[in-house]
C-alpha cells in the first residue's frame, strides 16, 4: 500500500544507504592485519563515538543505538517497526527472568533503547507485573518466570520465550497489511523452525520437546519436521528437499556456520527488492534489517580478529550485505 508520506524518510534512507558497507568493506576489513586496525577501519567509517572508539562492544552497540535513534527521528509510525523491535524486547524479557531469579550477569546481555528500559522490565518481572507488558508477551513471561522460579532450567525459559516471540512475530506480519512484512516473518519463523530441529536432531531432543519449541508457519509442516528431527540429520534434509529447501540442505550438510548464513542470507534477499519502492515502509525496515545484517558482520568478524581464529572459520559465516 502506498503512502506518500513515508516519502521524505525513504528519501532520507537512500542516501544513507550509500553508507553501509560494502562487500569490498568487508573484503578490507577482513584484510587488517590485527584487531586494533579492524577498529581503526570502522572508525574511519564513522563507526562508534568519539568516547568510545577502542572498545568493540560499545562501538556495535552505538551502531545499533544510531539505528533507532534515526528512525525515532524521521517521525514515522513506530509500530510499523513492532516486527524488528520485539525482538529485543523479548530477548531482555529472558535476561530479566534469569537475573530475577540466578542473580545479575557479570557483562550486561541487554539491548538499550527498547520500549520497555532494562530497570522497568526487571521490576516487572520481579513484581510478577505482567500487565505492564505487550499482551503478546504476558503470558510466557509469567510461565517462564515459573519454570525459572521451580527448576532454575533456563533451557526452557528460552523455549518459552523464544517460541512466544516467533508467534508474535507472525501475528504482526500477518496483520500488518503488508505484503513484504509478511514475508519478512514468514521467513524469520520458518527459518528458526529449521534451526531448531537441526540442533534437536544433533542434541536428541523427544518429539515433545520439539513440540513445545516450533511455531507455526505456513511454510513448513511442523508435525512432519518435528518427526524429521527426531529420526535424525537425514530425516530433516530429506523433508526440507521434498519442501523446496534444497538450498537449506546443502547448506546444512557444508556446515552448521554455513546454514545460519543461508538463513540471514535468506531474510536479507526477502527484503533487498524493498529498496525500489519508494511510497511504502518496506525501504526503512529493509534498512534496518540491512544494518542489524552489517552490525553482525562486523562482530563476527572483530571476534575471529581477536581471538586469532583460521580464515577458514569466518569465510563461511560472512553474510551478503545489502548493498
Amino acid at each position: 500500500m502506498a503512502d506518500h508520506s513515508n516519502a521524505y524518510a525513504v528519501a532520507r534512507i537512500r542516501v544513507l544507504e550509500n553508507s553501509l558497507l560494502t562487500q569490498s568493506d568487508i573484503d578490507q576489513l577482513m584484510a587488517c592485519k590485527t584487531y586494533e586496525s579492524c577498529l581503526a577501519f570502522l572508525t574511519d567509517k564513522g563507526w562508534g563515538t568519539p568516547d568510545h572508539r577502542s572498545d568493540a562492544q560499545n562501538i556495535l552497540r552505538a551502531e545499533r543505538e544510531k539505528i533507532w535513534d534515526l528512525i525515532r527521528d524521521m517521525k514515522v509510525d513506530m509500530a510499523t517497526f513492532d516486527v524488528l523491535a520485539c525482538q529485543n524486547l523479548y530477548h531482555n524479557l529472558k535476561a530479566a527472568v534469569k537475573e530475577t531469579v540466578t542473580g545479575p550477569s557479570p557483562v550486561n546481555v541487554y539491548y538499550e533503547k527498547t520500549a520497555i528500559p532494562k530497570e522497568e522490565m526487571l521490576r516487572i518481572v520481579y513484581e510478577k507485573d505482567f500487565e505492564k507488558l505487550p499482551e503478546h508477551m504476558q503470558e510466557a513471561a509469567a510461565e517462564a518466570l515459573k519454570v525459572m522460579l521451580q527448576t532454575r532450567d533456563g533451557q526452557l525459559c528460552d523455549i518459552i520465550v523464544d517460541r512466544a516471540l516467533l508467534e508474535a512475530v507472525r501475528q504482526m506480519g500477518k496483520s500488518s497489511g503488508s505484503d513484504m512484512i509478511w514475508a519478512y516473518a514468514e521467513n524469520f519463523v520458518s527459518s528458526a523452525d529449521m534451526k531448531i530441529a537441526f540442533r534437536a536432531a544433533k542434541t536428541g531432543k523427544t518429539k515433545s520437546f520439539l513440540d513445545r519449541a516450533l511455531a507455526e508457519c505456513d511454510l513448513l509442516d511442523l508435525d512432519k519436521l518435528s518427526m524429521a528431527s527426531v529420526s535424525g540429520f537425514d530425516a530433516i534434509c530429506e523433508y526440507l528437499s521434498e519442501t523446496g529447501f534444497s538450498e537449506a540442505v546443502d547448506a546444512a550438510k557444508e556446515s552448521n556456520s554455513a546454514f545460519e548464513r543461508w538463513c540471514d542470507n535468506r531474510i536479507l534477499a526477502c527484503i533487498s527488492p524493498q529498496k525500489y519502492n519508494p511510497f511504502t515502509t518496506g525501504p526503512l525496515i529493509a534498512y534496518v534489517l540491512a544494518r542489524e545484517n552489517e552490525i553482525s558482520t562486523v562482530r563476527m568478524i572483530l571476534t575471529w580478529k581477536k581471538n586469532k581464529l583460521p580464515e577458514e572459520s569466518i569465510r563461511e559465516r560472512i553474510r551478503v550485505m545489502y548493498v
